[in-house]
């Protein structure tokens, strides 16, 4: 009881501490917009040269549109995690920007805030996202990447879709052949088509204007659709019959049966966070154990590093007054990249060549504090230090 006495006053100052403010919430407001810009246009573009390559594999193997957004949407956690770190970057150089420029950062200061203190709901947002990131990283992700490589695999091993030439007879099965005058879009579509179907015992003769060739939406028949057409029936013991129809569809033949992708886990990128450290601790032979430690310290880094970007954003976003071209988005851009291209370095030489986890940790710690330093010199907290310095009676100055 007196424990709780004693520590209700100070867990009441830190609720206060944390409660968000006036200006914490207008900051926010105005970083949410540019934030879904950001992350919308950064997905978007990282996503462009895939999609090319979806739209490639659905039309060579005529398969239906379910399978690529099915595709499109296994792909979508995987740069989600590299766009979140983008739209963070370039949402709050934005606000930040903008507010320098207006002078807000100038009356904020003058009222006893510092820089470090309005940058205090952006370093909250970012410790958010580096929450989100790690659930990405370690749970989502692997999933997702398990999933785009199976159904990648069925989507390039699909069953018969056959490429038919103009007037050569075609025999999907036994009972069916299969000709027509005009073939295009690769032999599945199709122009004056005629068929003849001897299937359970029943001849059949059918001709039609236009035909569509494309693998069922079950995946495994080939399905035919034909258009304004006419079927001749002849069962033999009852006389022919006639029928007209505007649309039919035939099922060619089965298709043929693919064999079962693997099962998740033969990569370490397809094993989450706690699947990787219960391999480690196990000592799992079919992955090897470097490639596993560099995996998990690779996801860790770069959750971590995330809650600083709003520090190097509004760093670089300071600029001198009635100076309107600023190159601060552009360094920030290239810091980034950097930082990302020698994180993958480093966890690829700890993967490959066995070396130490250091190699992961250490550009995460050099970033992390350049991002400090620099919202520090912005701030002003280092210039006291300088001047002291650079006094007549200090050793540097003698």
């Amino acid at each position: 009881m007196t424990f709780s006495m004693l520590n209700a006053p100070a867990l009441r100052r830190l609720a206060k501490r944390l409660m968000p403010t006036t200006l914490d919430l207008y900051l926010i407001n105005q970083v949410i917009p540019p934030f879904s810009i950001a992350l919308a246009v950064v997905m978007t573009a990282l996503l462009l040269e895939r999609l090319l390559v979806l739209f490639n594999l659905l039309a060579a193997g005529n398969n239906n549109l379910g399978t690529f957004i099915e595709l499109l949407t296994t792909l979508l956690p995987h740069y989600l995690g590299l766009a979140i770190p983008a739209a963070l970057c370039v949402s709050v150089f934005a606000v930040m920007r903008n507010m320098s420029q207006n002078e807000e950062i100038d009356a904020a200061n003058s009222s006893g805030l510092s820089l470090l203190r309005i940058t205090r709901p952006y370093i909250h947002l970012g410790l958010a996202l580096g929450v989100v990131s790690f659930l990405l990283y370690g749970f989502i992700q692997p999933h997702a990447r398990y999933d785009f490589r199976a159904a990648y695999y069925f989507a390039s091993h699909t069953g018969w879709t056959p490429r038919l030439q103009p007037r050569m007879f075609a025999r999907p099965s036994a009972d069916l052949t299969l000709v027509a005058e005009q073939v295009t879009q690769s032999g599945s579509e199709l122009g004056n088509v005629f068929i003849h179907d001897t299937t359970d015992n029943i001849e059949r003769s059918i001709t039609a204007r236009k035909g569509h060739i494309r693998i069922a939406s079950d995946g495994s028949t080939v399905q035919l659709d034909l258009e304004d057409g006419i079927i001749v029936s002849d069962s033999k013991d009852k006389p022919p019959s006639l029928t007209m129809f505007e649309h039919s569809t035939r099922y060619l033949t089965h298709a043929s049966q693919t064999p079962p992708f693997r099962s998740r886990g033969e990569d370490e990128r397809e094993l989450t966070s706690p699947e990787l450290i219960s391999a480690l601790v196990r000592q799992d032979g079919s992955i090897s154990q470097p490639h596993m430690w560099s995996e998990l310290h690779f996801r860790l880094a770069r959750s971590l590093t995330i809650p600083f970007i709003p520090l190097l954003a509004t760093a670089l976003a300071m600029s001198r007054k009635r100076k309107r071209n600023n190159a601060g988005l552009p360094i920030a851009f290239i810091l980034m990249v950097s930082f990302d291209h020698i994180l993958q370095f480093g966890h690829s030489m700890v993967a490959t060549k066995k070396l130490s986890v250091l190699i992961i940790w250490a550009p995460a710690l050099v970033f992390a504090v350049l991002c400090v330093t620099l919202l520090l010199y912005r701030s002003g907290t280092l210039h006291p230090w300088h001047a002291r310095r650079a006094q007549p009676g200090s050793p540097r100055s003698a």
